[in-house]
Parts: structure tokens; sequence; C-alpha cells
């Protein structure tokens, strides 16, 4: 009999060998991990090469180089999934964790994980549910940045002369604002043509809401005075673009007032909170931006009416006021009366004082003219010529010449050209002019001499 222990060794020989052994009827040599790596992807690949999966978007990331990477899950299983740089400019919406989404593309295996994925080739959110979800969530995060603030509010214009309109240039949208603009009040009326609905839709809308804030006030272009986004009645789908958060800021962000008038009056869109004020529909916007003209025109009549009343009413009172003043105030005798009778009694007074004057001053005069007689006048003409003649002759005795005459001089100082009266001031001139009747001589003021002055009494000085 074989021994038991001797087959139970060969058996477990043949499990732990050190070296690949050829066993008996199998023809398999061993692959290697690439190679079954390389098989699994083919197979993989080949079978599931589209394939479209529903799913919660989980762990959203998007690289540097544009490539985006997420998981998509459910309640029992989670895939990893990959966006290609390409394909990842594409997708209309902004993909976030805890959408629900459906990816569509194909599965392949990364051989250097071991894993499998899929290679996203296009997006989209699954069904109206996830796009309300992310309507409430994309408003919930731009209305806590106060995006949606009553503050930020404009007040629109009562008669804007420039309306700027941002909508398709080939739908009923445009004709219908056109329309209704001309039967209320004739405006002028700039439309910046934009795609309202599938893919550059929002890129679109933003630049002509921000192409027209940017118009100089003054340029070739008027700037509008109001701005209307407008678009049809749609789905949620089809009003997507004006919930772009690029659309939202671009309103938000806007000077000139704004009004969104997105879809029916049950349409509600994120473009509506942002805006200065929202329109149920485009026709209602054209309705909410201008006035009726025959109302104006009824409502200037009516104010002008009501301004010539209150000024004929006015002017009434006024008479009437002044009928009553006239009627109180004292008549004009009994006002200038007491005047009249006191300019009387100071004309006849004045003329009494000019008759006294004139007879007084008549008296002066003829005692004046006796006075003047020619006799008298040639008494006191004498009398005056007497008096003249005696005080010409003290003068002449009073003369300064007249002690020259009689052989005298007197001394000037030369410096100063003063006369000298003592001899401390001859000495302390030094030079002096000596004034005869008939000229001058210039001298010299020494000591007796030459010789200088003795101590205490000053000696005579000389003349030379």
């Amino acid at each position: 009999m074989p021994d038991p222990f001797f087959e139970e060794s060969v058996s477990e020989n043949r499990l732990g060998r050190l070296v690949p052994e050829e066993v008996p009827g199998d023809n398999a040599s061993a692959m290697s991990v690439s190679e079954l790596s390389s098989k699994l992807k083919r197979m993989v690949e080949g079978e599931f090469g589209h394939v479209r999966l529903r799913g919660e978007i989980s762990g959203w990331k998007r690289a540097a180089s544009g490539h985006a990477y997420l998981c998509l899950k459910d309640a029992d299983a989670v895939i990893d999934g990959v966006i290609w740089r390409g394909e990842a400019s594409q997708i209309p919406f902004n993909p976030q964790d805890g959408l629900e989404v459906v990816a569509t593309g194909k599965l392949t295996t990364y051989p250097g994980r071991s894993k499998y994925q899929i290679v996203i080739e296009r997006m989209e959110l699954a069904g109206e549910g996830a796009l309300m979800a992310l309507f409430e969530k994309l408003k919930a995060s731009l209305a806590a940045e106060g995006l949606f603030d009553r503050s930020r509010k404009k007040p629109l214009p009562y008669m804007p002369r420039t309306i700027g309109v941002v909508t398709s240039p080939t739908g009923a949208v445009i004709r219908d604002i056109l329309h209704r603009l001309e039967d209320r009040f004739p405006t002028h009326v700039i439309v910046w043509p934009v795609k309202v609905q599938g893919d550059g839709a929002a890129a679109e809308v933003a630049a002509a809401i921000r192409g027209f804030d940017a118009l100089p006030a003054d340029g070739a272009v008027k700037r509008p005075d109001l701005i209307i986004v407008a678009r049809g009645g749609g789905s949620i789908e089809d009003l997507w673009a004006f919930n772009e958060e690029a659309v939202v800021r671009a309103i938000a962000a806007c000077s000139i007032p704004l009004i969104s008038a997105v879809g029916h009056e049950t349409d509600t869109s994120l473009s509506d909170f942002a805006a200065d004020l929202r329109a149920p529909t485009p026709t209602a916007a054209a309705e909410m931006a201008v006035p009726v003209r025959a109302e104006v025109a009824n409502t200037i009549a009516s104010l002008a009416l009501r301004a010539e009343r209150c000024a004929r009413r006015y002017h009434d009172r006024g008479r009437e006021r002044l009928a009553a003043l006239v009627r109180v105030l004292p008549r004009r005798d009994a006002l200038l009366g007491p005047q009249r009778q006191r300019m009387d009694d100071l004309g006849g007074r004045l003329d009494r004082a000019l008759e006294r004057r004139v007879t007084m001053a008549r008296g002066q005069l003829d005692r004046s003219t006796g006075a003047l007689r020619p006799a008298m006048l040639s008494q006191r003409l004498e009398a005056a010529r007497h008096k003249l003649t005696g005080a010409g002759r003290h003068l002449d005795l009073v003369h300064p010449n007249r002690p020259l005459e009689r052989g005298y001089a007197w001394v000037e100082a030369r410096a100063t050209g003063k006369v000298i009266g003592t001899a401390d001031a001859a000495r302390a001139a030094g030079a002096v002019t000596l004034r005869f009747i008939d000229g001058a001589v210039d001298a010299k003021v020494e000591r007796p001499g030459g010789k200088p002055y003795a101590a205490g009494k000053p000696e005579q000085p000389s003349l030379l």
C-alpha cells in the first residue's frame, strides 16, 4: 500500500514549489500583471463602450490641467469618474457635490491602481428635481452675498428716453415689446441680440448687460436709461441660462436700472431676484418701462388746469383782502389834512420872516452907506497913509545894514552861516566871515602870538 505520509508530502511540495513546474494537461503559460491589466481594459471597454449612469456627485474636484475628477454614487455603490478638459468646459451647469446627474461615457480601467472608472463625455442633471435642487442651492449662495437685497434695488426712470433690450432678435418677444412701447409711449430702443438658451447663452446675456453698462453717456451709441432682459416662456431647462451665476452677477453689478422679464408669470429665475424689478412677461416689462402717452397728456392738462385754478383763486383772494383793507384805511384827505395845514402855516411864517430879514438888511445897508461918504473915506485913507509912513521910517531905522554904515561888522560862522555873538562861539567856530557894508572877509580865530590860552580866564582872541 502506498505510504500516506509520502503522498501528503508530495502534495504539499506541489503547492509550495520554489520553481514553477509544468503540470500535465495545463497549456496556459503565466501572464504578467500588465498583460492581465491590458486584457481587463480591453474587455471592460469593449463590453461597456457606451454607458449612462445615474448617481450623485461626490468629491468633485477640478485640477489645474482643466480635467475634472469625481465619484458617482447611489445607496449601495460608488464608481470613480474623470472628465477631460475639453468635455468639462462644455458642461452646461456648475457641477457640485450632492447634485444628482446622468453621466454618459465609457468604462475603462486604470492599471496603475487596479481600478475601473467611467470617462464621462456628457453630463446632465437628472430631471427637473435636480435642476430645482441646484437652483435653490445657487439662490441661497448668492443671497448670502447680498445680491438680492432690497437695498440694492434702483428706482426706474419715469420716462426713459432710451431703452436697451437684451433678447433674441428673431423671436416674438422683441416684437411684443416694440409693439407695446409704440402703443404706450414711443421710445428709442436699442436691441442687443443674444442667444436665450443653449450653450453659450448665459455668456452672451452677461456680456450684453455689461456692454450696455459700459457705454459712455456722450458716445455715438446712446447709453440706455433702462435695460430689459427678456425671454419667452419655457421649461426650467430652457430658462436655465438666466439662472447662471454669470448672468446674475452681471445684473447685480449693472448701474443702469434693469427689468427682468424671463418666462411667463409662473416662471421664476435668479435673474428676477437680482433685477431692480421683475415683470411677469416681456409685454408687462414694456408696460412697466414707460407710461401711457395719453395718460401723461391728461395728467399734464389736469395739472395745468389745477395750477390755473390755484392761481386764479390766489388772485381772487388777494383782491378780496385788498378790498377789505381799503375799506378800513382812512381817507386820503384825513391822512394828509394835518400835513397840508402845517405846510400852509410854515409857509406863512416863512413869508413874514423873510420880510423882517429884508427890512433889517435894508437898515444895515443904509447905515453902511452913510459911513461910506467920500469925505469920510478921504479922512480914513489919509490916516492910514500917515500910519504906513511911520512904520516905514521905523523899519528903516532897525535895518541890519544901519550899524554897518557906521563902521560896524557882524561875524558869521563860516561852516554854518550863523551869526556869532560871543567870543566863546568865535573860538569854537575857528573859521569865521566878517560882513561889512561893502562886502565880506574870511578870517581865522587864533590866540595872541600863537600861544595857547592860559589856564583859568581865557585870553582875548585876535582876528587875523
